[in-house]
């Protein structure tokens, strides 16, 4: 088994890092992973860190035989550092600890590794710094950075031109469910179901496929457009679609938060008698910031949650406006949609908005994207977009 069979169909970006790992002439120090949500950015980098540690180049019968692809692949090996933003951003004092230790030679493995994933999230002052270790790499080190795209807003340019870019494209439903029933033993028919309705994401493939709580989630979403009759209605789905997130979010934040708090108190003696009381009353400062690092994730959460949905909500007008322009046009071949299981839905909202109505409504969803970035509270923000969204009478 090789490492690379993590990577669902991406065989040309496969067959690059490869060529990387084994021709030293063609490695290079930093190296840019771009591509839309599910494609596969940081699995990608992390199937070529494991690669890059691994005498074998990641290629060998048995992954579990080798202690280095292990490791990579189980985020535990020494000389691999990985950022996974748990807030909003990634900050300057996290990336300077990483570049602090991306510094060293590599104490097990054949590189020293930075992989960054989200490096979108970086604030400008992490940036900078992150920056400044690329234009003066040292020997040993490889940074692994990934991004949606290479937009200025997402990486700066000078960054981007310290990197080698690598593209990844979003798989076809046909590769992602077939890991789906290989890999996770997803029986076929949720399997094809799952990958059609997830739009080629992986992540979200398989777990629309494990999770009914999940598939019900979505449609709830995907029934909100035809229910969108009359102000009342239009306030109530904002409702919806805004506890829905945020109930989401505290579950998952909840299961995360208990486990992280009680090692931390274990860590410093709560509860303890004699010498302990001194050290836990110290630690008092250590968990007052892990909650607040626990509240920023808590919010980062209820965005992503609450982002899935518009993203679902763009996508049904998408296959709106596209069957409504296939009939304008008198074209008779089938449209591929986003959301092929909710046709009905798409050709009813056609009918009743035509492409221009669509069109405009794509827009509303873009632009409470962009306000829920902008920190607009997400109350006021979605209850705009379902106004915007209303059907006409």
């Amino acid at each position: 088994m090789s490492v690379w069979e993590q990577v669902v169909g991406q065989s040309a970006v496969v067959e690059t890092l490869r060529a990387a790992v084994a021709d030293p002439a063609v490695m290079t120090h930093a190296w840019l992973f771009t591509g839309p949500p599910g494609s596969g950015r940081s699995v990608a980098a992390r199937a070529f860190a494991a690669a890059l540690q691994c005498r074998d180049g990641g290629e060998h019968p048995d992954v579990g035989a080798c202690h280095a692809c292990r490791t990579v692949l189980a985020g535990t090996h020494a000389d691999v550092q990985t950022v996974v933003p748990e807030g909003l951003s990634i900050g300057v004092a996290e990336v300077r600890e990483l570049v602090r230790i991306a510094g060293r030679a590599p104490s097990q493995g054949r590189w020293q590794v930075v992989l960054v994933e989200d490096a979108d999230r970086m604030t400008e002052q992490a940036a900078n710094t992150v920056l400044k270790m690329l234009e003066e790499p040292p020997t040993r080190t490889v940074f692994l950075l990934c991004a949606p795209s290479l937009h200025p807003d997402d990486v700066s340019v000078t960054i981007r031109s310290r990197c080698r870019v690598v593209g990844l494209r979003t798989p076809s439903v046909d590769a992602v469910a077939d890991v789906l029933v290989h890999r996770d033993g997803v029986d076929p028919a949720l399997a094809a179901w799952s990958a059609a309705a997830a739009g080629g994401h992986v992540g979200r493939a398989r777990h629309l496929a494990r999770d009914e709580d999940a598939r019900l989630a979505r449609k709830a979403v995907l029934d909100v457009p035809l229910a969108l009759v009359s102000l009342a209605a239009c306030l109530s789905a904002a409702d919806d679609l805004v506890g829905a997130a945020k109930e989401e979010s505290d579950r998952a934040a909840a299961e995360l938060d208990g486990a992280e708090t009680e090692a931390l108190k274990q860590s410093l003696g709560v509860g303890a008698r004699g010498p302990g009381v001194a050290a836990a009353s110290r630690g008092a400062g250590q968990l007052k910031e892990l909650e607040k690092r626990q509240r920023s994730r808590a919010t980062r959460l209820g965005r992503d949650s609450l982002d899935r949905a518009l993203v679902d909500l763009a996508a049904l007008y998408r296959d709106a406006l596209v069957l409504a322009a296939h009939r304008d046009a008198g074209d008779t071949r089938p449209p591929t949609l986003a959301h092929p299981d909710r046709r009905a839905d798409a050709e009813a909202l056609a009918e009743r908005i035509g492409q221009e109505g669509a069109l405009r409504r794509i827009d509303a969803v873009l632009a409470c994207r962009v306000a829920l970035e902008q920190n607009v509270k997400p109350q006021v923000a979605v209850e705009a977009l379902t106004v915007a969204l209303r059907l006409p009478t």
